[in-house]
């Protein structure tokens, strides 16, 4: 059963954009205050075909916005090879995953503190072993992360770009997939493919799109509406548009400083798109399909590691 976002058709998506209230984060931040009092936990996976395009400072400053609305926010660093959500809140973990495993650490104590009490798990190379656990080490991980799912409204899940097995796990297993690229016609062709991927051996019918280092929002409307008729064609997936980030020298030398826009640059435009963003996740009625959820999550990609 779709949610009632999903039923909107592409017209009137493409006519929100247009309009003057799309772009009106104090409209928006306004009708987020009410929303999703007790929903439980949105799990967000936030992806893309290509590295570079912006994924994880998305994340990291989505969290940021999410955080300063009140929300409770838990971020993965599933970027296996180049985990680097740390580095944009400037700290260093002293634990992740592998010590948890090994029984070194509890869950909880593995959680590092970002800003604004966001917590985040990172992986290191110990995520990898989740294909690899026994009976007792889920048993253990699923207890321990159950004790942890009211703790959080919202999960966001940095993966790797491309469409490796590890992204697949986690675009898979998340309750909304987030797809970014930017105008750059490498990046479209990569998101498509990736899109593709997940549609046609995944299953996956739905896709939120944000569109990274964009001149003006013409260039983000262009983008959308080629993907959109692409997908229409050849794919039996839906696109909703959740907006862009501008091209901004500000989000540059943040991200150079280890700090998130937001923080540093609260007035950045970057800043004000990411508030938009995060604003409009708070919005967004969560899909009564159980896809999410932070324990179904967890136990969906455990099953997912070992073909049950």
């Amino acid at each position: 059963m779709s949610s009632p976002r999903r039923t909107s058709d592409q017209a009137e998506t493409l006519r929100a954009i247009n309009t003057p209230d799309a772009g009106d984060g104090m409209a928006v931040n306004e009708a987020a205050a009410n929303a999703m009092a007790d929903t439980g936990t949105a799990v967000y996976a936030i992806t893309g075909g290509k590295g570079g395009v912006g994924k994880t400072a998305l994340t990291a400053n989505l969290a940021y916005h999410l955080a300063l609305q009140g929300k409770r926010v838990l971020i993965l660093d599933a970027d296996l090879g180049l985990a680097n959500i740390d580095v944009m809140f400037g700290i260093a973990p002293s634990y992740n995953l592998a010590h948890f495993f090994a029984a070194k650490q509890n869950l909880a104590d593995i959680l590092a503190d970002g800003p604004l009490g966001i917590k985040i798990l990172p992986a290191g190379s110990g995520i990898q072993q989740i294909t690899h656990l026994d009976s007792q080490q889920k048993i253990r991980l699923l207890d321990a992360l159950d004790s942890l799912q009211m703790t959080f409204d919202f999960l966001l899940i940095d993966t790797e770009a491309g469409i490796s097995e590890n992204v697949t796990y986690f675009n898979t297993a998340a309750q909304e997939i987030i797809v970014m690229t930017t105008p750059d016609p490498t990046a479209i062709t990569d998101a498509y493919a990736l899109m593709k991927l997940l549609s046609t051996q995944y299953h996956e019918k739905h896709f939120n799109l944000v569109i990274n280092q964009v001149s003006k929002d013409s260039d983000a409307l262009t983008v959308f509406k080629k993907l959109t008729m692409v997908a229409s064609r050849y794919l039996d997936v839906s696109l909703d548009y959740l907006g862009s980030i501008p091209h901004d020298r500000q989000l540059i030398e943040a991200i150079r400083r280890q700090r998130v826009v937001s923080e540093l640059y609260p007035h950045a435009k970057s800043a004000m798109a990411f508030a938009n963003l995060a604003a409009r996740l708070c919005i967004e009625p969560i899909s009564p399909e159980p896809k999410g959820g932070l324990q179904f999550f967890w136990k969906k990609l455990l099953r997912l590691g070992t073909g049950g």
